[in-house]
């Protein structure tokens, strides 16, 4: 099985970006690459959502969206507000496993954290992520904050059982203060795990070609590309 599930540590913190930037290196490799977004909030029928961002940044992926609900607000208070149905950590697992026969990977994004509630039951990604018994990815702001908030998202998924790859900056200023600096040695202590990638500010606006050249740059190559955590962080220190 070839699923990984792609958390934040909040909303805004990138995880679309990242999503397709592994998808743009996967699809470089020849890969078959599916993305599968549970639950789409604060987007009209018709209106371009993070799917289309991905396939726009990162090429010809198969793309499936289980939810849509207007409002922009968790998936379970979205469904209640609009009285479409909510979408079940069941509804996605089988989804999930059903993309999984004819693709090499699926990437599976949440909504918002990993504790956001899906439905009236308290669903969260944390469950979907356990059932599926797929790897988590965590991505992370780059400033202040961010080391409390990774801590609580690694520290939960692991006492959930979940396996936490490591965490990926979503977004790297091109002049980092001195906190962010800091944090690229602190955050992978704080989410148990490595620090697979900083993407750059901005990579998200980007055409296709460039977007590549930034994911390669990026991420690390346990997703195809060349990112060195040690060698970043000595460049980012340079810079203070």
């Amino acid at each position: 099985m070839s699923i990984l599930v792609i958390t934040g540590t909040g909303t805004g913190v990138g995880k679309t970006v990242t999503v397709a930037a592994i998808a743009a290196l996967a699809l470089d490799q020849g890969q078959r690459v599916a993305v599968l977004k549970p639950a789409q909030t604060g987007v009209e029928d018709g209106e371009p959502g993070d799917l289309d961002d991905v396939v726009r940044l990162a090429g010809r992926v198969t793309t499936v969206e289980l939810r849509r609900y207007p409002d922009p607000l968790s998936p379970e208070a979205a469904a209640r507000r609009s009285g479409i149905p909510p979408v079940t950590p069941s509804d996605i697992a089988k989804a999930a496993t059903e993309l999984d026969a004819d693709h090499d990977l699926v990437l599976v994004e949440g909504a918002g954290g990993l504790l956001v509630r899906f439905d009236a039951a308290g669903s969260t990604l944390a469950d979907v992520a356990w059932s599926l018994g797929a790897v988590l990815v965590v991505v992370a702001e780059a400033g202040l904050g961010t080391l409390n908030a990774t801590a609580l998202t690694a520290e939960v998924a692991t006492r959930r059982g979940l396996n936490v790859a490591g965490v990926v900056i979503g977004s790297w200023p091109a002049e980092p203060d001195l906190a962010m600096v800091s944090n690229l040695e602190d955050l992978p202590v704080a989410a148990g795990g490595l620090l697979l990638g900083a993407l750059p500010a901005g990579a998200g606006g980007v055409p296709r070609e460039e977007f590549l050249a930034h994911a390669r740059g990026g991420l690390s190559p346990w997703f195809g590309g060349e990112f060195d955590p040690e060698c970043f962080a000595g460049s980012a220190s340079a810079q203070k």
